[in-house]
């Protein structure tokens, strides 16, 4: 139920759970090998390459978008690597396991609609989808 979700804390693993469920949840191994968006976005979490870039000018291990593709530890790093760019508190706050149900929105959206997809309209029925995973 909603109201004991907004009263729980969260991780960033919890968090990252709920985006692969919702982006690949249905497929066999954790959604390993998934390719989606008309093949422009790949791996666990559909990730787009100009995502995986901008999240790889600031984690210089991060060497091939195609590592996204079947590796679930990888893709999180690509994820952690962005979030800290565009909703760092939020996903400090998460890896600390002491994030709110705003900041799992807050990456979710992020996640699916870019730097500035938390402010956008288009992405709340994605958050909408998160949310019944989490609760």
């Amino acid at each position: 139920d909603v109201s004991s979700a907004q009263t729980r804390l969260y991780s960033s693993v919890n968090t990252l759970d709920a985006i692969r469920q919702v982006e690949t949840g249905g497929l066999p191994n954790d959604g390993r090998g998934a390719v989606g968006d008309g093949g422009r976005a790949i791996g666990p979490y559909q990730i787009h390459n100009v995502y995986y870039v901008d999240a790889a000018q600031r984690n210089k291990i991060l060497k091939s978008y195609r590592n996204c593709l079947n590796s679930l530890s990888y893709s999180e790093k690509v994820i952690s690597s962005y979030m800290e760019r565009y909703a760092s508190k939020a996903w400090k706050r998460l890896q600390r396991g002491k994030g709110t149900l705003a900041d799992v929105q807050t990456i979710a959206r992020i996640h699916n609609g870019g730097p500035r997809g938390h402010t956008k309209k288009s992405t709340e029925k994605y958050w909408k989808k998160v949310l019944r995973v989490l609760v």
